[in-house]
């Protein structure tokens, strides 16, 4: 996998060997704790690469398709374990590249073991359904069919699971892949490939390209054996990919930004939010698109709550993410830190109060690193930019309501529609809001961060294409269904 320990160099994966890019070129991976640390060198890849990748699968299609469901499974279930066994080094290694707490890293990776694990089992469940026929002489039924080779183009914020959650179902329903992996995070995708490579997949079933998104990520959506694409990242790329594809006729399926909001109402548990404010804004350092950005409080309760809110906030530890006592890591590279500093100066000029956080830190055991206060900002009205666009750092906008109806209406008061949730004891409140709320994850007295592998995941409005990832609804991107009429 790598051909030399020393220098940590780590190859593509094309047709089941580790091999070059064609550039001869590397790009070093940075340590967003440490600087002046490179994780790794990853291939700086070509289209040549990119070509090469996709005949691979495109040749390896017929015989993966041909597989029985079940035995396509007992190649994911082997994955899974070697996946399990190489948790640690893994979790690490994420941690080495974007800089998320290792406690969360680690439980990234074992989400990724579970997601392996229940797509396998997806191997022995039905695949279609018979339908009457008005002949009643004939045979009317559905089956499913792989599209044939889908393209994965993932994210750094997620470099374990968002991978898994789309090469698993991908795999499992017969397709063969070609995954370019975010740059920044490239060395842990290459060896969560080597637990695909290390469970003898047959060539060419699975390949990994590194590189630029202008070179590999396009020479993949413009290829003629590419039938789908699944990515997930920033609005512009996905609009971008989706044109692309809608021109060339082929299946996309897209997860982009979240301007997420928590509404507190006056009868809510306000330690239960105050957490759940906090730890959906500020883990990962808020890298999430499901990451908790607006707080949208009943001003009743509005002074109790931001002062509970500002507390536990003061009371964060930041540092290097290796660390125990570590609470929030650094943020994930120079341009992410650059541009949530430019969101912060954004909000003050256009007359939010910063209540506390938001200053870089520089000094002692910061100084390598791309570390940053969580910011707290109040006095914030619908129309300001930090209220409206996706910051992806440990940002919080809170805004003050006379009531739900209010909250319900400045919560959907934006272009995104990803995750949403809402703290009462009033059963109807939760109904209203299940019934008001433009999300396409909905949660109740719970952070609105997160989703579980067994459920449909994806946004409305311009945080997704409209498909689901996960759980069964993955089904629904990754095949397509045939009728089939038999006349006896």
């Amino acid at each position: 996998m790598t051909n030399s320990v020393k220098q940590k160099t780590y190859f593509n994966y094309i047709n089941g060997e580790w091999v070059k890019a064609s550039t001869g070129e590397v790009i070093p991976i940075q340590n967003p704790a440490d600087k002046d640390e490179v994780a790794g060198y990853v291939q700086r890849s070509s289209l040549e690469d990119v070509n090469a990748a996709i005949t691979a699968a495109h040749e390896a299609k017929a015989v993966w398709r041909d597989l029985s469901g079940a035995e396509r499974g007992q190649y994911l279930y082997k994955a899974a374990d070697l996946l399990e066994e190489r948790l640690d080094d893994i979790a690490m290694t994420a941690v080495k590249e974007m800089g998320k707490t290792l406690p969360e890293a680690k439980g990234e990776a074992a989400r990724g073991v579970a997601i392996l694990r229940y797509y396998a089992g997806e191997g022995m469940r039905k695949e279609g359904d018979v339908i009457p026929s008005t002949d009643r002489e004939a045979l009317m039924f559905t089956k499913r069919v792989p599209l044939g080779v889908v393209g994965v183009i993932s994210p750094w914020n997620f470099p374990i699971a968002i991978p898994i959650w789309k090469m698993a179902p991908a795999l499992i329903y017969g397709n063969t892949v070609v995954i370019k992996p975010a740059t920044e995070t490239a060395v842990t995708c290459a060896k969560i490939m080597a637990c695909f490579a290390d469970a003898r997949l047959p060539k060419g079933v699975v390949n990994m390209v590194t590189g630029s998104g202008a070179v590999v990520g396009q020479g993949m959506i413009e290829h003629p054996n590419i039938q789908g694409i699944t990515f997930t990242g920033s609005n512009a790329t996905g609009k971008a990919i989706g044109q692309k594809a809608f021109d060339r006729g082929i299946k996309y399926q897209l997860e982009m930004g979240g301007k997420n909001p928590v509404i507190v109402a006056n009868d809510a548990d306000l330690d239960l939010a105050v957490e759940a404010a906090i730890t959906g804004a500020f883990r990962s350092t808020g890298q999430k698109c499901t990451a908790t950005s607006r707080v949208i409080v009943q001003e009743d309760i509005y002074d109790a709550f931001k002062e509970k809110l500002v507390q536990k906030t003061q009371e964060i530890t930041i540092g290097d993410s290796l660390k125990k006592d570590v609470w929030m890591g650094p943020i994930a590279s120079k341009q992410q830190l650059d541009q949530c500093l430019s969101y912060i100066e954004t909000g003050k000029k256009e007359g939010a109060t910063l209540l506390f956080g938001g200053e870089p830190l520089t000094d002692g055991d910061y100084q390598n690193g791309y570390f940053i206060e969580p910011a707290i900002f109040e006095h914030v009205t619908s129309d300001m930019t930090i209220a409206q666009e996706e910051i992806f750092g440990p940002v919080i906008a809170l805004i003050k309501v006379q009531d739900i109806n209010e909250a319900f209406h400045i919560a959907n008061d934006v272009v995104f529609g990803l995750s949403a949730s809402i703290f009462t004891q009033n059963i109807g409140r939760m109904l209203s809001f299940i019934q008001n709320i433009q999300a396409g994850l909905i949660r109740i007295n719970a952070e609105s961060a997160g989703v579980e592998l067994q459920a449909p995941f994806g946004g409305m409005k311009q945080s997704s294409s409209h498909s689901r990832e996960q759980g069964e609804a993955a089904k629904e991107f990754f095949t397509a269904i045939q009728t089939i009429f038999i006349k006896s």
